[in-house]
């Protein structure tokens, strides 16, 4: 992704692409329930962002307008342990996404359209996984294409070649970075479509240039 530094992009695609190998961490999108379940995965992606001996520095970095350091932040209180804190977390988090880092706009998309934790808000909510798939993240990616196929499925009456192209295209995307199950997910939604919607969808994909961060809007607020 263009939109993480290396980092925080490193350690989300390590863990992402194995989550069905390791069992140990796992994204609740469509229920409630904590984004991470993996006390030993928050546990090591603290110590590499915030290593004790420099704890202090990172939250100083937070403040200064930090968009690692925020999400790293945001990552801390969404844990499940005694340092949670959900509003907390969304403030960082928000902060982070403000400055269009991908994961902080997933994360603060799963959490407020679960209600995890904070006012459930499915509105907001997805308009943060658009800016996190728009960014680049698979993961957000994916869940649009889900999305757009649910609705190509459930109202055909209202446009359906178009959900059926924009859920190819953002299965197609996620799949170029080997996100679990989007390649499987582009060819079954292929074979539902014309010759003429997969080449769209195509066009479409060789179209898309992940959003890259922002960091004048980096801010203290």
């Amino acid at each position: 992704m263009n939109s993480c530094r290396p980092i925080a992009t490193t350690i989300a695609n390590y863990y992402r692409q194995r989550i069905d190998w390791l069992g140990k961490f796992q994204l609740v999108i469509p229920a409630k329930g904590p984004m991470l379940t993996s006390m030993g995965f928050i546990a090591w992606y603290r110590d590499v962002l915030f290593p004790d001996s420099n704890r202090v520095g990172a939250a100083e970095a937070a403040e200064s307008g930090d968009a690692d350091a925020q999400f790293g932040l945001g990552v801390k209180f969404s844990n499940a342990g005694t340092d949670r804190d959900p509003d907390q977390a969304v403030r960082w988090f928000r902060r982070a996404a403000l400055q269009d880092h991908a994961l902080a706009q997933f994360n603060l998309g799963v959490m407020l359209t679960n209600g995890d934790g904070v006012a459930q808000d499915i509105d907001e909510g997805m308009i943060w996984t658009r800016k996190a798939a728009d960014g680049g993240d698979p993961a957000a990616q994916y869940i649009l294409g889900s999305q757009c196929h649910r609705r190509a499925v459930t109202h055909p009456d209202q446009d359906s070649a178009e959900s059926r192209i924009e859920a190819y295209k953002w299965f197609n995307l996620a799949a170029a970075q080997a996100y679990k199950d989007s390649a499987a997910a582009r060819e079954r939604i292929a074979l539902q479509m014309t010759r003429e919607e997969v080449t769209d969808g195509n066009e479409r994909v060789a179209a898309f240039q992940a959003r890259k961060a922002d960091m004048s809007k980096a801010s203290s607020r």
